[in-house]
């Protein structure tokens, strides 16, 4: 098949596999700020990219600080980043709730096209204070390397950590949404948004507080995304429309078909991209998706809302 012996096909899988799951873990990352965000709210963030962006950006200037002023913290500031990309995301995505979303609520088309103006505000500052060519941050050297299943098999340790990173953020995001009072009012909010201000939730403060978690959701995927790429003013506005397909394919409220539907993606595109040409690959699986939801419009996992 395709002039490949059977073990080199088996090992082909298997690379591919382990590369579509480190754009699985971006893109799951990607779409669980979205869910969220467009799952209570009903925004369509055009902007998302660009928090991914800033979380990116954020672990790379704390690298070059790390680097020049803290050497021999350089080998644990990764994880402090972490946490930095995700106080830095939430709080531009609180500004942005508290200075132009909230005036746009119930007005969709206007939410769109204001929020892709800020994304391209946003990448001109981002090429206005970093440039316009691509960087990469200072990893720590136990970021490098690989994993050597066998001869023909090496897993870059990059690509797991990526992957235990989103486990984490994924188990998070669950245990917040289902085992806490913050979760039990976005819940709320999101069935029925009038009977949950009618029992006292203050609905508003809580649009506030979940766009602006799923905007640091996506700055820990740019935090990700700068140990398997470069990063560039434009590096989050890429992943947009396969996080959207992702959001919409797995049921736009659905945690669950978040994940489901990410994997899926991933994989598809990582090793259709392989046999074929990237375009190819990418035109096959979004067919694939648009059968799948012509056939079945809410996504894979729907969820009862009451409106």
């Amino acid at each position: 098949m395709f002039g490949y012996s059977v073990s080199d096909l088996g090992s082909i899988v298997v690379m591919q596999g382990f590369s579509g799951l480190s754009l699985f873990s971006v893109l799951l990352l990607m779409a669980l700020g979205l869910a969220i965000i467009f799952g209570q709210m009903g925004v369509i963030n055009m902007a998302h990219g660009e928090f991914m962006t800033i979380g990116a950006y954020t672990i790379y200037v704390l690298g070059k600080i790390t680097a020049e002023y803290f050497p021999t913290f350089l080998p644990y500031y990764f994880f402090f980043a972490l946490f930095a990309a995700f106080a830095l995301a939430f709080l531009v995505g609180y500004l942005v709730e508290y200075l132009m979303i909230r005036h746009l609520y119930k007005r969709p088309l206007d939410t769109l096209l204001a929020t892709w103006g800020l994304s391209l505000i946003m990448q001109q500052i981002f090429r206005t204070i970093f440039g316009g060519r691509e960087v990469s941050p200072n990893l720590p050297d136990w970021l490098m390397g690989s994993w050597s299943v066998t001869d023909t098999i090496d897993i870059p340790i990059n690509g797991m950590v990526v992957m235990a990173i989103t486990f984490a953020v994924t188990g998070l995001v669950v245990m917040f949404m289902f085992r806490s009072s913050w979760g039990l009012k976005v819940r709320a909010t999101t069935q029925n948004r009038l009977m949950a201000g009618a029992v006292g939730i203050n609905t508003k403060k809580v649009d506030r507080m979940t766009f602006a978690v799923g905007c640091g959701i996506a700055g820990v995927a740019g935090a990700a995304f700068t140990t398997i790429a470069s990063t560039g003013p434009t590096s989050g506005s890429q992943y947009i429309v396969d996080t959207f397909l992702v959001v919409v394919f797995g049921g736009a409220t659905s945690i669950l078909g978040a994940i489901a539907s990410a994997f899926s993606i991933a994989q598809a595109q990582s090793i259709l991209t392989f046999f074929l040409t990237n375009a190819m690959g990418k035109v096959v699986t979004l067919l694939v998706v648009i059968v799948i939801l012509m056939l079945r419009p809410e996504g894979l996992f729907s969820s009862k809302v009451r409106k």
